[in-house]
């Protein structure tokens, strides 16, 4: 089939990486001048299966309320005159019930170790260098409160196969010795040494390169205007796309099949088709910096749960990404926030990086109230979603690619998730997995 994948950030670039595996004839539209220049551009960088519990948590209400009016809060929620903001608010609040909690973390974790053998079979097979440490992510804690109130997770995580072990301050200096200064205040932490990190910018555009060379037509600089539809009820189809291209043309391509992977702008594409996502945009932050101590910057993949802030070393830089700020689809930066990153992170590793001459960024999460993107079937036959990864896309991006492209071609991925429009399959296991398979 010829099939068209919007958008080209690491959810849009895997699936044409499996589609094209899987012998199609892809086609992917950007706006953008190249691949991963939005939301995978420069995030925090974690692979996180067994430390990927939802915002909304039984917790979280508390902490938002806490949390409002201060500009450096990790969640900032700007109340505006906006029916989908109320909407995914209340939603928010329905989501951290503790059931539903519990029944999204597992949804999460499906997907979350599936892509993650996914990726490790495609890093296998390219030989792609993107930073990649493969030493854990240890997530640590200063409040006492929080500790406690993160165990019932990690039992839960645990019970789901993952390996995160709950430790002592003192292990966790052991684990990270960057992190000696701020042994006073550390009350404990959660290890995995399972899970990993590295680039997702500097993967995503290899990924499309090598995509690209096997095929893969990338059409970048194509602004898209809308979805064009035919047919009615059960034989309704798309059946082309409009955009602008570079030259600033209008065309219209056609396909046999078509996937939605464009974040947070999916929503205002697939609404004219009755088709309502709930998805926000969440601005999310990041400060990139370089290291000049290497001996005092961490290598092991952090998070700082009391400021919501990762850490991750990728080569001879120090990624810190984070918080929150659910406020339309701005990007301006706010300056309180950034300089409340760089002020946490020189008190976490004073002697380790340039804080004088920091890279800020920001970039527009495509948040779901559970954090569960939607992979899958649409009422219309040939169109497919994959989006909603939340703060999650880096972990889900590899695998929800290649789930994405076995529904394209008509067979059930198999992974214990509930994809849209598809009934669930529940395998024993989900077992190792080759990146050429389809």
């Amino acid at each position: 089939m010829k099939v068209i994948v919007l958008g080209s950030g690491i959810i849009g670039t895997a699936s044409a990486w499996f589609l094209q595996k899987a012998g199609h004839d892809v086609t992917v539209l950007e706006r953008q001048p190249g691949a991963a220049q939005e939301t995978s551009f420069a995030n925090g960088c974690q692979i996180s299966v067994s430390h990927a519990e939802p915002w909304a948590n039984p917790a979280a209400p508390k902490k938002v309320l806490r949390w409002l009016g201060h500009e450096d809060a990790p969640l900032l929620y700007r109340f505006r005159p906006e029916w989908l903001q109320w909407r995914w608010g209340l939603h928010f609040l329905r989501e951290c019930l503790p059931a539903r909690t519990h029944e999204n973390i597992r949804q999460i974790v499906a997907i979350a170790e599936y892509s993650r053998q996914t990726l490790q079979a495609v890093r296998a097979e390219t030989g792609i260098d993107y930073d990649c440490l493969t030493k854990g992510i240890l997530h640590f804690y200063t409040d006492q409160r929080d500790f406690e109130e993160a165990q019932p997770a990690a039992r839960l995580m645990r019970e789901l196969g993952c390996p995160r072990e709950t430790v002592d301050a003192d292990t966790v200096i052991r684990i990270e010795p960057a992190l000696a200064g701020m042994r006073g205040k550390i009350v404990g932490g959660d290890f995995t040494a399972t899970d990993e990190s590295g680039d997702v910018y500097k993967f995503t555009t290899e990924l499309a390169a090598k995509a690209a060379a096997a095929g893969v037509d990338f059409q970048f600089n194509s602004t898209i205007t809308r979805l064009l539809t035919e047919g009615t009820g059960a034989s309704a189809r798309v059946s082309g796309v409009e955009i602008i291209d570079g030259h600033g043309r209008h065309r219209v391509l056609r396909a046999d099949a078509f996937v939605m992977a464009m974040g947070s702008f999916s929503v205002s594409l697939l609404k004219p088709l009755g088709i309502d996502l709930m998805i926000y945009p969440g601005k999310g932050y990041s400060a990139t910096y370089q290291v000049t101590d290497p001996a005092a910057a961490p290598t092991v993949s952090l998070t700082d749960d009391g400021y919501k802030l990762v850490v991750s070393r990728l080569g001879n830089r120090l990624r810190v990404a984070g918080t929150c700020e659910l406020n339309g689809y701005t990007r301006e930066l706010n300056t309180t926030r950034c300089e409340a990153i760089t002020r946490r992170t020189r008190t976490l590793f004073p002697d380790a990086c340039d804080y004088d001459n920091p890279t800020y960024w920001t970039g527009l999460r495509p948040l779901t109230p559970s954090n569960v993107p939607y992979i899958g079937k649409t009422r219309y036959a040939n169109l497919f979603l994959n989006a909603g990864h939340g703060t999650l896309g880096w972990t889900m991006g590899c695998g929800s690619g290649r789930a994405i492209a076995e529904i394209v071609s008509g067979r059930v991925p198999d992974v214990d998730f509930a994809f849209t429009g598809m009934p669930r399959r529940r395998p024993a296991a989900v077992s190792p997995v080759s990146s050429t398979a389809s």
